[in-house]
């Protein structure tokens, strides 16, 4: 099993965007020190939900700080990046990190990002599988052109190749999809991508995506094993206390007000109606789902939601109580207490 921190910069009522940039990064190097497997790193554009508006260069920032941690995007969006840009950074972060760096992407949602950038909405709506293959094609190919709906151009070199490292060719860099759909899970599956599932889905929601992708992917065609080797990614939770009660007290006082000024910042591009879930209840909910307890309750649920839903890779929320020392805190008892729990 291999476990990560899952990194939102989240700013917090009363911080400033520097002060969660920074619990961001410490997040990272703290990680490394407790031994956990990656840190993923979110973005966002124009919310306090999260102040980080470009997980590549976070995630660069990260890998230059880290020396074994795998560092991830969870996700870049597609919709308000081009392929072929997004490629560029990923073959070098690729290239640079000695393989170290995921590549994750995403359709985002229907956010003024999409005018600001513009991309329109028919790129969030329509245009992520064609802007999906470009990027693929970009990773995976000496020379790439483009004659689709939105990309049209001709055939140029991919420098740098992502596949060609100092000690000869070898695999490109890892690509996941966060998949929220039945329809994104099977885009994904249909071209063998391992997904990122939200921390809004339980563990019977995520079998059952997990169960589609893997019919979604032989169907098209991918071998029973590379199916079964697929590395899908749950994220979720997590906070730590010698009590369960103290661990949902420290998210219960924090959170709510997190979510109330972050997710309610959200504009759409095309003014449709929106509607927020209740922070309390949502922040209950999570509890309710995620590792979020005594180090012992956290592995068991690490390990039951590993068993139910066949997934191996987790990202987890370490910063929800919104504090430097209390992050840091929960990122190495998760190194100490409950990864040797779980073997």
């Amino acid at each position: 099993m291999r476990v990560g921190a899952f990194v939102l910069a989240a700013q917090f009522p009363g911080q400033g965007a520097g002060e969660a940039l920074h619990r961001a990064v410490r997040t990272a190097e703290v990680a490394e020190e407790a031994g956990l497997d990656s840190v993923w790193v979110a973005e966002h554009h124009f919310v306090p939900y999260g102040v980080c508006p470009s997980a590549v260069t976070l995630a660069a920032l990260m890998l230059g700080r880290t020396r074994r941690l795998r560092v991830g995007t969870a996700v870049s969006v597609l919709p308000s990046a081009h392929p072929v840009a997004l490629g560029e950074q990923t073959a070098l972060l690729h290239l640079t990190s000695g393989g170290r760096f995921t590549l994750g992407v995403g359709r985002g949602g229907p956010w003024v990002d999409l005018e600001v950038f513009g991309g329109g909405l028919d790129s969030y709506e329509n245009g992520f599988p064609e802007a999906l293959d470009l990027l693929r094609n970009w990773l995976t190919r000496a020379r790439v052109g483009a004659t689709g709906e939105r990309y049209d151009f001709r055939e140029v070199a991919v420098v740098p190749r992502p596949s060609e490292a100092l000690d000869g060719d070898g695999p490109g860099p890892e690509v996941i999809v966060a998949c929220t759909s039945p329809s994104s899970v099977r885009s994904a599956a249909e071209r063998g991508l391992p997904m990122l599932l939200g921390m809004h889905c339980g563990d019977e929601d995520k079998a059952a995506m997990v169960a589609l992708w893997r019919r979604t992917a032989r169907a098209a065609g991918h071998s029973a094993r590379d199916v079964a080797r697929a590395g899908h990614v749950s994220a979720g939770v997590c906070q730590l206390a010698d009590r369960t009660a103290d661990a949902r007290e420290t998210l219960l006082k924090a959170m709510p007000g997190w979510f109330r000024q972050g997710l309610d910042a959200h504009v759409t591009v095309d003014g449709r109606a929106r509607a927020m879930r209740d922070p309390r209840a949502y922040t209950e909910l999570l509890c309710d789902l995620h590792p979020v307890g005594t180090p012992a309750l956290a592995a068991d649920r690490l390990a039951a939601t590993s068993e139910r839903t066949g997934i191996t890779r987790f990202a987890l929320l370490t910063e929800g109580s919104g504090d430097l020392a209390a992050t840091e805190e929960n990122v190495r008892r998760l190194g100490a207490e409950v990864l040797p729990r779980l073997g």
